[in-house]
């Protein structure tokens, strides 16, 4: 899309809210039939802090803007996270990876309707955001508790060596996934936590190679089993990802049907 017929959509998205609008919430008493719908481009600028002038330009598509002016009006408009999005798209920002309030209760279902596949939900930083029962069978709850970044938290559990095999392939495929994400969203403190937790694999955190797709193999020890799993991420929308974690043989299958 050209930078002009950006500015024009921009323009009669913002239009488009703005009329949406009633201005009963927002405290204005209308007295009157008012030749306007939803909220006049003043009332908008003002609760925005923006100008008339700069506003009034937006809405017919002459200028260009900044993030945060576009982030204040969305909050005046009460955008959903969507709407917020596509504003930002719109006005030639990416998408800064933050998960909305409501996805862990929209995909709460997905993950429940895999009783024998663990999973986990994951915003696009790795923060874990929920996980399903299959999951908590095989994993113990220490190797992922006292932080809430995924990665973090395998790089720095004592008991990871004990349960995988090999343990690091599984830690550096999950990175090789988060660097081709990492363009999307700020990652320096997570990278800088990998360095400090396990410095011996600094070549894996100061290289480039990124994994977009593509499964991997994992066994995990749980007591006397050896559980196999091919793992993949799945990306519902931009801001989460589930990590999957398909059985591999009908052994493992039945240890989880046992215990879920």
């Amino acid at each position: 899309m050209s930078g002009d017929l950006r500015r024009r959509e921009l323009g009669a998205f913002l239009r488009a809210s703005r009329e949406r609008l009633d201005p009963a919430d927002f405290g204005i008493a209308v007295r009157g039939r008012r030749r306007t719908p939803g909220l006049r481009r003043e009332e908008i600028a003002s609760e925005s802090g923006v100008g008339l002038a700069w506003y009034a330009w937006l809405e017919q598509g002459r200028v260009q803007t900044s993030r945060e002016v576009l982030e204040a009006l969305a909050r005046t408009m009460r955008m959903t996270h969507e709407e917020r999005r596509h504003l930002l798209a719109l006005g030639g920002y990416a998408a800064d990876g933050v998960a909305d309030d409501g996805l862990v209760a929209r995909l709460r279902p997905l993950l429940d309707n895999w009783p024998l596949t663990p999973a986990l939900l994951l915003d696009q930083r790795f923060d874990v955001l929920a996980g399903n029962a299959a999951h908590a069978a095989v994993w113990p709850e220490p190797v992922l508790t006292g932080r809430p970044n995924l990665l973090l938290s395998l790089a720095g559990s004592a008991r990871l060596e004990s349960l995988l095999v090999p343990e690091e392939r599984f830690l550096y495929e999950l990175f090789l996934r988060f660097r081709a994400r990492a363009d999307r969203f700020p990652a320096d403190d997570v990278v800088a936590g990998l360095r400090e937790l396990r410095p011996e694999l600094a070549h894996w955190w100061d290289c480039r190679a990124v994994r977009e797709f593509g499964s991997w193999p994992v066994t995990v020890l749980a007591g006397d089993a050896r559980l196999r799993f091919e793992c993949s991420l799945l990306q519902p929308d931009d801001t989460a990802t589930l990590l999957v974690q398909a059985p591999a043989d009908a052994g493992t299958r039945e240890w989880l049907r046992q215990r879920c």
